[in-house]
């Protein structure tokens, strides 16, 4: 490759895509461009290094264009599990374009509408799975005035019986991930019979301080609220102890890097507010980016990752209201994906949390 055509190529390389479909890069036809995998990209898979460069395209629509040989590495056909070294160049095909902005003068319920489609991971008739984004409350509170709450009545049907789809159960501001919504009633009802007998299995991955041991391992405490000047958070209290509530939590390490990181998987039993967060904190490996709970002294964080909540509502399996089972799983937010490639932590990786009891 000549000089300057690999200097066009790092330049194309050095900014990160967002989602938008990409300018057109060199002398190629339009909408073709050239990448350079960086050094925190090397050991990669090619579809997961489109995931995190293209996070607006459909997983199935990477490993379809790689398998078609629109995808070089190199100047060569490659496949969707091919790992990538540092320098080497991706050759990027034309991009389905993602679907347009809400128009500047739409109204406000379109503007939501269309926002909401664009996290839907799963819909049918009863029931919508939503990921949600990492800073996005969930409902109203004080001085909260934009939540998912409030958008879901722009799906409410135009018929004078419409049923305005309700949540199900909750996430943190601050965690991103699946959000489960009702989109009637019948629904609702059943789905919340599913959370009250913890039949519910929900799945979040973390970025924690440390290595916890054991590498799996449960969590039990009982839970309480306490008032400080500016913010409530939840203590370990104590059994019998008035206002606290039992909390059970498995975990499992799944990788780790330099014993400083681990990207841990978490399977609450129970759901206390803040329960996965307190609990990582109570056995000495606080969540990364926790401005509440993180309690490690004189600990810095690594270069590269953002200051960040690192916590990921990653899969939520319910029994359908009406027939078979919910599967579905999120991917990483940008900031995690960000750590992940950094880290050299691969996604794909297998999650031992899963065979971990209900109880």
């Amino acid at each position: 490759m000549s000089r300057s055509r690999r200097a066009d190529a790092a330049r194309a390389g050095s900014s990160r895509a967002s989602g938008v479909r990409p300018a057109a890069a060199g002398g190629g036809r339009s909408g073709v461009q050239t990448l350079v995998v960086a050094a925190d990209e090397a050991g990669m898979r090619i579809d997961r290094f489109f995931a995190a460069r293209f996070p607006g395209l459909s997983f199935s629509h990477i490993q379809r264009i790689v398998r078609k040989g629109e995808v070089r590495v190199d100047g060569r056909r490659t496949q969707p599990g091919a790992r990538l070294a540092a320098g080497q160049v991706v050759r990027v095909p034309p991009l389905e374009p993602l679907a347009p902005p809400p128009r500047a003068n739409a109204t406000q319920a379109e503007r939501d509408r269309a926002f909401l489609r664009s996290i839907t991971l799963y819909e049918d008739a009863d029931v919508l799975v939503l990921n949600k984004p990492e800073g996005l409350a969930v409902q109203g509170g004080s001085g909260t005035a934009h939540h998912l709450d409030a958008m879901l009545d722009a799906l409410r049907g135009r018929a004078a019986d419409a049923q305005r789809p309700r949540l199900v159960h909750r996430l943190d501001k601050d965690t991103a991930g699946c959000l489960l919504v009702a989109k009637t009633r019948f629904a609702a009802a059943a789905l919340a019979r599913t959370f009250r007998s913890r039949a519910a299995r929900k799945i979040y991955w973390a970025l924690v301080a440390g290595v916890p041991k054991p590498r799996q391992g449960r969590i039990s405490t009982f839970l309480a609220k306490e008032e400080r000047a500016q913010e409530s958070i939840m203590r370990v209290a104590a059994h019998g102890e008035k206002g606290a509530s039992h909390a059970v939590t498995y975990y499992a390490v799944i990788d780790t890097a330099a014993r400083q990181l681990s990207w841990v998987s978490l399977k609450p039993v129970t759901g206390r507010t803040h329960q996965l967060r307190a609990h990582m904190a109570h056995i000495g490996h606080p969540i990364v980016g926790d401005q509440k709970y993180f309690n490690r002294e004189n600990w810095t964080l690594p270069g590269g990752i953002q200051n960040r909540l690192h916590l990921l509502a990653r899969r939520i399996v319910v029994p359908h209201p009406r027939h078979g089972t919910i599967d579905v799983s999120a991917p990483l937010p940008p900031h995690m994906q960000q750590s992940w490639n950094l880290l050299g932590f691969d996604a794909s990786r297998y999650d031992p949390i899963m065979a971990a009891p209900e109880d």
